[in-house]
């Protein structure tokens, strides 16, 4: 299977840390890079960990609190000033079009690349790409401003024909679609060969659900359920639920009961408040609601 993973350029929240910049991702899948955040600092973190931005063809923009986007007028800016020809594609809440206009007319620039912007639907679950090998939909967040999760997904290429029996049965090119989508082969005698004994199941379609800033919310759970991976913000101890619930923020607890009911296969949390110097005390809460639970960290990279 081709590689499907998840590079963290940042995992801390508002204030950035000595080890821990502001929220940022990269998902790479069907050899498409896709870039979720962009905190002030992503491009350093890109160099840090050698990703490169001219790979970078869509960003996905979570909402519009500062250490999710405050980066992203700067990558525009070096992407014009490395050459950049191919097309850029931001998906975003709709104000980020005009501090965009803003700024390019503030410094009268001209983006020497084609710049798309688009616009995220309030409310629904809504298919923003689509290609011919995977997807990627958002869907509604609750926060204090309009925020947005985003859900990645392979697309199925069917079932897999045995390789040795399409030349002993001489099936027809035009025939290898139908049967990958299920249906059995009739050859010119017609003999007919049940799906099944010619061909093998599909590869699993794997999933990645990216939940930013958001409060307790089991309204979401229909949107990611079994999600091969979940990153759900954790902002705080459960101690501190209180604090959570007043800036519409979640604990770790509440990120991996959010795990458990919506049958994920492992959580990812992050977005950690600078008051924790560290991710243990978070990472033993929630996994003692949800075991299969890491930590995000600057640089790590999760394989799906």
């Amino acid at each position: 299977m081709s590689p499907f993973t998840i590079t963290i350029l940042g995992c801390g929240s508002a204030t950035p840390t000595f080890n821990r910049n502001p929220s940022s991702q990269v998902v790479f899948m069907k050899d498409k890079t896709f870039l979720v955040d962009c905190a002030e600092g992503t491009q350093m973190q890109l160099r840090k960990f050698n990703v490169r931005q001219n790979r970078i063809d869509h960003i996905f923009i979570s909402h519009l609190h500062g250490d999710h986007y405050l980066g992203l007028l700067g990558l525009l800016f070096t992407n014009h000033l490395y050459g950049r020809t191919k097309d850029l594609h931001i998906y975003a809440p709709e104000e980020l079009k005009e501090i965009i206009d803003i700024q390019l007319r503030a410094s009268k620039s001209v983006l020497i690349y084609p710049l798309f912007f688009h616009s995220l639907k309030e409310g629904v679950l809504d298919t923003i790409y689509e290609c011919h090998n995977c997807e990627v939909s958002s869907f509604p967040l609750k926060h204090s401003v309009d925020t947005w999760g985003f859900l990645f997904k392979e697309k199925s290429t069917g079932r897999k024909i045995r390789k040795d029996l399409i030349e002993e049965l001489n099936i027809p090119i035009e025939f290898i679609k139908q049967i990958k989508l299920g249906e059995d082969f009739i050859n010119e005698e017609g003999k007919i060969y049940k799906n099944e004994d010619i061909t093998s199941p599909p590869d699993h379609m794997r999933s990645f659900a990216y939940c930013s800033d958001t409060i307790y919310d089991e309204d979401i759970i229909k949107y990611i359920e079994n999600v091969d991976l979940l990153y759900h913000e954790a902002t705080f101890t459960n101690d501190f639920a209180t604090v959570a619930r007043d800036k519409m923020h979640s604990t770790s607890a509440e990120a991996a009961t959010i795990a458990l009911k919506s049958k994920a296969k492992q959580l990812l949390i992050g977005h950690f408040s600078a008051r924790y110097d560290d991710e243990i005390e978070l990472l033993d809460e929630a996994r003692c609601i949800f075991p299969n639970t890491i930590a995000a960290d600057d640089g790590k990279v999760v394989y799906l």
